[in-house]
């Protein structure tokens, strides 16, 4: 995936594809969902994933609402499968069953995250670690898809710490861990107290992805601080929002722009909507968008990036891992980078070409 979005900065990179949009819980900080609505037809949300593999989509995640409540949901990630792309749910958990989890594996399901928001129950949010612990203890026993769980900070967490304890739980069970800025309605934010930005930068301590620390440098530390983000949102292009209604939009916070038919949005949309420039960029909070711009910093000047991603301490020390060294050694810095680079895109074609047939074949 990673390959063929640095090879076109046209490509669409991440899609939320939205199959229902009906929860089954009402979080007060959530514009996301309604009570009533019925789920998308499975046929109209194949043709959908069919439009996103041409496009050159990457991933697609299926989100909501809460995508548990569609009945087709494994038969879904089944066709994202074999449409070549990287399949991924966001949830709520409260739906998860181990029949489910056995499901989603057959389907071949990549990556699931739950958004856990506190410790206990309260009047903002239900979903709290003590009522979904369960459901983690039986994913960590019999998911074969990988698992993240999602802590927030930010407006309407009573508790500070409740984040931290939710994250170390994560990794106590085996899984990644990563965090969210709560928003307002337009995807904007206040500044964060001391109290809850300390939390914040301990929960990314914890977290084991590289995107996630370079996120936090990127854009999270800044947000935190009240200090606007000066960047370029690829939104429309390279991140794709599909509503129930199959329209595509920039994210779930700025529905309806553009609002073009996912089945007519072509190139010269893709092409639009890379250029052009986002007013809600510099306070936007929606992380999704956040890591999808970070594959263009790479592709366009990667060994500022990578310095940028894991700046020195004050002590002088570089937060850069072993592993990323190496890596931008061998494709950044090295004399035979070029070497380096044809031998990987050789590989991640045949491995695209591998699971096509695999996921052909289930």
């Amino acid at each position: 995936m990673l390959i063929g979005a640095l090879k076109s900065k046209y490509q669409p990179v991440n899609a939320h594809l939205i199959p229902v949009r009906r929860c089954n819980l009402a979080c007060r900080y959530c514009n996301e969902y309604d009570d009533h609505t019925d789920p998308v037809p499975t046929s109209e949300v194949f043709r959908r994933i069919d439009r996103l593999a041409a496009l050159g989509t990457g991933i697609v995640t299926l989100s909501g609402g809460e995508p548990l409540l569609h009945p087709d949901l494994d038969a879904i990630v089944h066709r994202i499968r074999q449409r070549g792309a990287i399949a991924t749910i966001i949830t709520n958990g409260y739906l998860l069953t181990r029949g489910g989890i056995a499901r989603l594996n057959r389907a071949g399901l990549d990556h699931l995250q739950i958004s856990i928001d506190n410790v206990n129950p309260d009047d903002v949010s239900k979903k709290s670690l003590k009522v979904l612990d369960q459901k983690l203890r039986w994913l960590a026993e019999g998911a074969t898809f990988d698992v993240t769980v999602n802590s927030v900070v930010g407006g309407g967490i009573r508790n500070a710490d409740d984040g931290l304890v939710v994250a170390r739980r994560a990794r106590a069970l085996g899984f990644s861990s990563t965090v969210g800025i709560i928003h307002d309605g337009s995807g904007q934010l206040a500044p964060l107290g001391p109290e809850m930005r300390a939390v914040l930068e301990q929960i990314v301590k914890l977290g084991s992805s590289v995107f996630d620390f370079a996120n936090y440098n990127r854009f999270q530390k800044n947000l935190a601080n009240g200090r606007p983000n000066d960047w370029h949102c690829r939104a429309g292009c390279r991140y794709l929002y599909i509503c129930e209604d199959g329209l595509v939009h920039w994210c779930s916070q700025q529905r309806g722009m553009p609002g073009v038919p996912l089945e007519t949005y072509g190139a010269a949309d893709l092409r639009r909507e890379y250029e052009r420039p986002k007013s809600c960029a510099p306070r936007c909070t929606v992380g999704c968008v956040h890591r999808v711009a970070q594959v263009d910093d790479l592709r366009d000047d990667p060994d500022m990036t990578m310095r940028h991603w894991f700046a020195e301490t004050e002590e002088g020390r570089s937060h850069m891992p072993p592993s990323i060294r190496i890596l931008r050694w061998a494709f950044v810095t090295s004399p035979h980078r070029q070497v380096f680079r044809k031998a990987i895109a050789r590989l991640g074609a045949g491995r695209l070409q591998a699971r096509q047939e695999h996921a052909r074949l289930r």
